[in-house]
Protein backbone atom coordinates (compact mmCIF):
# COMPACT_ATOMS: atom_id res chain seq x y z
CA UNK A 1 0.00 0.00 0.00
CA UNK A 2 1.37 3.39 -0.94
CA UNK A 3 1.85 5.92 1.86
CA UNK A 4 -0.55 8.24 0.03
CA UNK A 5 -3.28 5.60 0.34
CA UNK A 6 -3.04 5.41 4.13
CA UNK A 7 -5.37 7.22 6.46
CA UNK A 8 -3.87 9.89 8.71
CA UNK A 9 -4.06 7.56 11.73
CA UNK A 10 -2.11 4.89 9.84
CA UNK A 11 0.83 7.05 8.80
CA UNK A 12 3.90 6.23 10.82
CA UNK A 13 7.46 7.44 11.31
CA UNK A 14 9.92 6.42 13.98
CA UNK A 15 8.35 7.50 17.26
CA UNK A 16 5.74 9.63 15.51
CA UNK A 17 2.05 8.99 14.95
CA UNK A 18 -0.39 11.36 13.32
CA UNK A 19 -4.06 11.07 14.14
CA UNK A 20 -6.84 13.32 12.94
CA UNK A 21 -9.85 13.98 15.11
CA UNK A 22 -12.93 13.10 13.04
CA UNK A 23 -15.10 16.00 12.00
CA UNK A 24 -18.28 16.00 14.07
CA UNK A 25 -21.83 17.18 13.69
CA UNK A 26 -23.21 19.18 10.77
CA UNK A 27 -20.51 21.82 11.10
CA UNK A 28 -17.94 19.56 9.44
CA UNK A 29 -18.86 20.45 5.85
CA UNK A 30 -19.13 24.13 6.75
CA UNK A 31 -15.61 24.08 8.22
CA UNK A 32 -14.23 22.38 5.11
CA UNK A 33 -15.83 25.04 2.93
CA UNK A 34 -14.28 27.78 5.03
CA UNK A 35 -10.84 26.21 4.72
CA UNK A 36 -11.21 26.20 0.93
CA UNK A 37 -12.18 29.87 0.91
CA UNK A 38 -9.30 31.34 2.87
CA UNK A 39 -6.10 30.61 4.73
CA UNK A 40 -5.98 30.67 8.49
CA UNK A 41 -3.67 29.74 11.35
CA UNK A 42 -2.29 26.73 13.16
CA UNK A 43 -3.08 26.84 16.89
CA UNK A 44 -1.41 24.62 19.46
CA UNK A 45 -4.16 23.20 21.67
CA UNK A 46 -3.11 21.28 24.77
CA UNK A 47 -6.51 20.92 26.40
CA UNK A 48 -5.74 23.51 29.08
CA UNK A 49 -7.48 26.81 29.70
CA UNK A 50 -4.70 28.97 28.21
CA UNK A 51 -4.62 27.26 24.82
CA UNK A 52 -8.43 27.12 24.74
CA UNK A 53 -8.57 30.88 25.21
CA UNK A 54 -5.93 31.40 22.52
CA UNK A 55 -7.94 29.29 20.08
CA UNK A 56 -11.05 31.32 20.91
CA UNK A 57 -9.13 34.59 20.43
CA UNK A 58 -7.83 33.49 17.05
CA UNK A 59 -11.27 32.30 15.97
CA UNK A 60 -12.78 35.63 17.08
CA UNK A 61 -10.73 37.40 14.38
CA UNK A 62 -12.65 35.47 11.74
CA UNK A 63 -9.86 33.17 10.62
CA UNK A 64 -9.98 29.41 10.29
CA UNK A 65 -7.82 27.65 12.84
CA UNK A 66 -6.24 24.25 12.46
CA UNK A 67 -5.76 22.85 15.95
CA UNK A 68 -2.65 20.81 16.71
CA UNK A 69 -2.27 18.71 19.85
CA UNK A 70 0.94 16.88 20.70
CA UNK A 71 0.79 13.64 22.63
CA UNK A 72 4.32 13.56 23.99
CA UNK A 73 3.70 10.78 26.50
CA UNK A 74 2.68 13.14 29.28
CA UNK A 75 1.53 11.79 32.62
CA UNK A 76 -1.68 13.83 32.42
CA UNK A 77 -2.93 12.13 29.26
CA UNK A 78 -6.49 13.15 30.07
CA UNK A 79 -5.61 16.52 28.53
CA UNK A 80 -5.51 14.91 25.07
CA UNK A 81 -9.24 14.16 25.27
CA UNK A 82 -9.78 17.66 26.66
CA UNK A 83 -8.05 19.06 23.59
CA UNK A 84 -10.41 17.11 21.34
CA UNK A 85 -13.40 18.61 23.16
CA UNK A 86 -11.97 22.12 22.96
CA UNK A 87 -11.27 21.85 19.23
CA UNK A 88 -14.85 20.81 18.55
CA UNK A 89 -16.47 23.32 20.96
CA UNK A 90 -14.54 26.25 19.50
CA UNK A 91 -15.03 25.28 15.88
CA UNK A 92 -11.52 24.39 14.74
CA UNK A 93 -11.35 23.87 10.99
CA UNK A 94 -9.47 20.63 11.65
CA UNK A 95 -7.71 18.94 14.54
CA UNK A 96 -4.72 16.66 14.49
CA UNK A 97 -3.06 14.81 17.32
CA UNK A 98 0.61 14.07 16.71
CA UNK A 99 2.34 11.57 18.98
CA UNK A 100 6.04 12.11 19.67
CA UNK A 101 6.98 10.02 22.69
CA UNK A 102 9.34 12.07 24.85
CA UNK A 103 9.33 9.33 27.47
CA UNK A 104 12.27 7.86 25.57
CA UNK A 105 14.29 10.73 27.04
CA UNK A 106 12.44 11.33 30.31
CA UNK A 107 13.98 14.05 32.45
CA UNK A 108 10.66 15.51 33.58
CA UNK A 109 8.02 14.72 36.17
CA UNK A 110 5.58 14.65 33.25
CA UNK A 111 7.47 12.07 31.19
CA UNK A 112 9.51 10.11 33.73
CA UNK A 113 9.24 8.31 37.07
CA UNK A 114 9.60 11.56 38.99
CA UNK A 115 7.05 12.79 41.50
CA UNK A 116 5.02 15.86 40.53
CA UNK A 117 5.91 18.58 43.06
CA UNK A 118 3.26 20.11 45.30
CA UNK A 119 4.39 23.61 46.25
CA UNK A 120 3.90 24.46 49.91
CA UNK A 121 4.09 28.17 49.18
CA UNK A 122 1.99 29.22 46.20
CA UNK A 123 3.84 32.54 45.98
CA UNK A 124 7.07 30.68 45.19
CA UNK A 125 5.69 29.24 41.94
CA UNK A 126 7.77 30.46 38.99
CA UNK A 127 10.83 31.43 41.03
CA UNK A 128 12.77 28.39 39.84
CA UNK A 129 12.31 25.93 36.99
CA UNK A 130 10.32 22.99 38.42
CA UNK A 131 10.71 19.29 37.68
CA UNK A 132 7.57 19.46 35.50
CA UNK A 133 9.64 21.29 32.88
CA UNK A 134 9.86 19.05 29.80
CA UNK A 135 13.17 19.55 27.97
CA UNK A 136 12.67 21.40 24.68
CA UNK A 137 8.89 20.83 24.75
CA UNK A 138 7.80 24.13 23.24
CA UNK A 139 10.60 23.97 20.68
CA UNK A 140 9.25 20.60 19.56
CA UNK A 141 5.61 21.71 19.64
CA UNK A 142 6.29 24.86 17.66
CA UNK A 143 8.43 22.93 15.16
CA UNK A 144 5.53 20.57 14.47
CA UNK A 145 3.14 23.51 14.16
CA UNK A 146 5.58 25.19 11.77
CA UNK A 147 5.80 22.06 9.61
CA UNK A 148 2.02 21.81 9.32
CA UNK A 149 1.67 25.55 8.69
CA UNK A 150 4.16 25.37 5.83
CA UNK A 151 2.28 22.47 4.25
CA UNK A 152 -0.99 24.39 4.60
CA UNK A 153 0.65 27.54 3.18
CA UNK A 154 -0.17 29.34 6.43
CA UNK A 155 2.17 31.80 8.14
CA UNK A 156 0.46 32.36 11.49
CA UNK A 157 1.01 30.11 14.50
CA UNK A 158 -0.73 30.58 17.86
CA UNK A 159 0.52 29.32 21.21
CA UNK A 160 -0.86 29.76 24.72
CA UNK A 161 2.46 30.67 26.32
CA UNK A 162 2.29 33.06 29.25
CA UNK A 163 5.09 34.64 31.26
CA UNK A 164 2.85 35.69 34.16
CA UNK A 165 1.09 33.34 36.58
CA UNK A 166 3.15 30.50 35.14
CA UNK A 167 5.49 27.76 36.34
CA UNK A 168 8.71 29.45 35.26
CA UNK A 169 9.44 27.46 32.10
CA UNK A 170 12.19 29.08 29.98
CA UNK A 171 10.42 28.22 26.72
CA UNK A 172 7.49 30.46 27.61
CA UNK A 173 9.59 33.64 27.57
CA UNK A 174 9.21 36.32 24.87
CA UNK A 175 12.90 35.97 23.99
CA UNK A 176 12.39 32.33 23.09
CA UNK A 177 9.30 33.03 20.99
CA UNK A 178 11.06 35.80 19.06
CA UNK A 179 14.03 33.52 18.46
CA UNK A 180 11.80 30.71 17.19
CA UNK A 181 9.99 33.09 14.83
CA UNK A 182 13.38 34.14 13.45
CA UNK A 183 14.36 30.49 13.04
CA UNK A 184 11.08 29.72 11.24
CA UNK A 185 11.85 32.31 8.60
CA UNK A 186 15.39 31.01 8.11
CA UNK A 187 14.77 27.27 8.18
CA UNK A 188 11.83 26.84 5.80
CA UNK A 189 11.31 26.88 2.07
CA UNK A 190 8.39 29.23 2.59
CA UNK A 191 10.58 31.67 4.47
CA UNK A 192 13.62 31.58 2.19
CA UNK A 193 12.49 30.78 -1.35
CA UNK A 194 8.95 32.13 -1.20
CA UNK A 195 9.84 35.02 1.11
CA UNK A 196 6.84 34.35 3.31
CA UNK A 197 7.04 35.67 6.86
CA UNK A 198 5.97 33.37 9.67
CA UNK A 199 4.54 34.94 12.81
CA UNK A 200 4.33 33.29 16.22
CA UNK A 201 1.42 34.76 18.16
CA UNK A 202 1.35 34.49 21.95
CA UNK A 203 -1.49 36.88 22.85
CA UNK A 204 -1.59 35.77 26.51
CA UNK A 205 2.11 36.33 27.12
CA UNK A 206 1.67 39.17 29.63
CA UNK A 207 -1.82 38.31 30.84
CA UNK A 208 -2.59 37.18 34.37
CA UNK A 209 -4.57 33.97 34.80
CA UNK A 210 -7.69 35.82 35.91
CA UNK A 211 -7.58 38.03 32.80
CA UNK A 212 -7.25 34.94 30.62
CA UNK A 213 -10.28 33.37 32.29
CA UNK A 214 -12.42 36.51 32.04
CA UNK A 215 -11.61 36.91 28.34
CA UNK A 216 -12.26 33.24 27.73
CA UNK A 217 -15.68 33.54 29.34
CA UNK A 218 -16.45 36.54 27.10
CA UNK A 219 -15.51 34.46 24.06
CA UNK A 220 -17.68 31.55 25.10
CA UNK A 221 -14.98 29.11 26.20
CA UNK A 222 -16.39 26.25 28.24
CA UNK A 223 -13.66 25.86 30.84
CA UNK A 224 -15.46 22.85 32.24
CA UNK A 225 -14.13 20.77 29.34
CA UNK A 226 -10.51 21.90 29.78
CA UNK A 227 -7.86 20.21 31.91
CA UNK A 228 -4.79 21.69 33.60
CA UNK A 229 -3.69 19.27 36.34
CA UNK A 230 -0.27 17.60 36.05
CA UNK A 231 -1.14 14.69 38.33
CA UNK A 232 -4.82 13.73 37.88
CA UNK A 233 -6.49 10.75 39.50
CA UNK A 234 -7.32 7.61 37.56
CA UNK A 235 -10.79 9.11 37.07
CA UNK A 236 -9.33 12.27 35.56
CA UNK A 237 -9.98 14.49 38.58
CA UNK A 238 -7.52 17.31 39.25
CA UNK A 239 -5.21 16.85 42.25
CA UNK A 240 -5.64 20.45 43.42
CA UNK A 241 -2.06 20.44 44.74
CA UNK A 242 0.32 20.82 41.79
CA UNK A 243 1.39 24.27 40.64
CA UNK A 244 -0.87 24.12 37.59
CA UNK A 245 -3.92 23.39 39.77
CA UNK A 246 -2.97 26.16 42.19
CA UNK A 247 -2.59 28.73 39.42
CA UNK A 248 -5.85 27.64 37.83
CA UNK A 249 -7.79 27.78 41.10
CA UNK A 250 -6.37 31.18 42.05
CA UNK A 251 -7.19 32.47 38.58
CA UNK A 252 -10.86 31.57 38.89
CA UNK A 253 -11.01 33.10 42.36
CA UNK A 254 -9.41 36.35 41.20
CA UNK A 255 -11.66 36.48 38.12
CA UNK A 256 -14.77 36.03 40.25
CA UNK A 257 -15.80 33.10 38.09
CA UNK A 258 -17.03 29.76 39.42
CA UNK A 259 -14.35 27.10 39.01
CA UNK A 260 -15.86 24.15 37.09
CA UNK A 261 -12.88 21.90 37.82
CA UNK A 262 -13.47 18.56 39.51
CA UNK A 263 -10.87 18.15 42.28
CA UNK A 264 -9.99 14.76 43.78
CA UNK A 265 -9.29 16.37 47.15
CA UNK A 266 -12.93 17.43 47.45
CA UNK A 267 -14.28 13.94 46.82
Amino acid sequence: MKSSDRTSSERRAVGVTIEETPATLADAEKWRAQVDERKGAVALVSGGLDSATVLALARSTGIDCHALTVDYGQRHRVEIEAARRVAVQLGAASHRVVAVDLRVFGGSALTDDIAVPNPENADSIGETIPSTYVPARNTILLSLALAWAEVLDITDIYIGATARDFSGYPDCRPEFLRAFEHLANLATRAGTEKRRQFHVHAPLLNWTKDKIIRRGVELGVNFGITHSCYDPSAEGLACGLCDSCILRRRGFEAAGVDDPTGYAESE
